[in-house]
């Protein structure tokens, strides 16, 4: 479950380190904050879903330390996005996905400073999980705002509606009913997830 907290030009206008100060002074929430401005405390989530991002982390770090194309980060990780979108409201937004993954010469051109803070990149791939509490229209919006921001692959994983949505850049989201196996594609080349029901 999320709750968001409006608090309009004050969080719109925080700078890359205002946010990470603020992160840095409140070390007991999990922050976000939208492209609109909108500051969201991300709450932790239950067993059922802890158990299955943990399962999800695992399987994408098994076949990265296989093929040691790149770096996974869990979803205590907060990207510094890249500003993307459209209109006014646009701003950088930083974003937590439950699971990421980095291309390794991406990830190497950072600076270490930019690796020791919020990383100003967006992932290569992300996982979403929909967790009892969590609406998915936030999350559909927040898979947009990785799609806008450069991500290559990302997959909104949806049990309480036995679907997957699978996004690409300048695609229509794909939708996929569960039991499925889904495919990493060329940005995980080798990479398959059976999901059960």
């Amino acid at each position: 479950m999320t709750t968001v907290l409006n608090l309009d030009a004050l969080t719109r206008s925080l700078t890359r380190e205002q946010f990470v100060g603020l992160c840095q002074s409140n070390p007991d929430l999990q922050l976000e904050r939208s492209r609109q401005g909108e500051l969201i405390i991300v709450s932790p989530v239950g067993g059922e879903s802890g158990n299955r991002e943990a399962t999800l982390i695992t399987k994408v770090g098994i076949w990265n330390e296989q093929t040691q194309l790149g770096y996974v980060f869990s979803s205590s990780t907060i990207f510094s996005l890249p500003e993307g979108g459209v209109g006014e409201a646009s701003s950088e937004s930083f974003r937590s996905p439950d699971v990421a993954w980095v291309a390794k010469p991406r990830w190497q051109a950072l600076s270490p400073a930019e690796r020791e803070s919020f990383p100003p990149i967006c992932p290569d791939f992300v996982i979403e999980l929909r967790s009892r509490s969590d609406r998915l229209q936030p999350l559909q919006a927040k898979m947009q705002e990785y799609l806008d921001s450069g991500l290559r692959l990302g997959w909104l994983i949806n049990p309480q509606d036995q679907q997957v949505e699978i996004y690409r850049p300048n695609q229509a989201v794909e939708l996929v009913q569960l039991p499925a196996t889904l495919s990493g594609e060329a940005v995980l080349p080798g990479f398959e997830l059976a999901l059960a029901k």
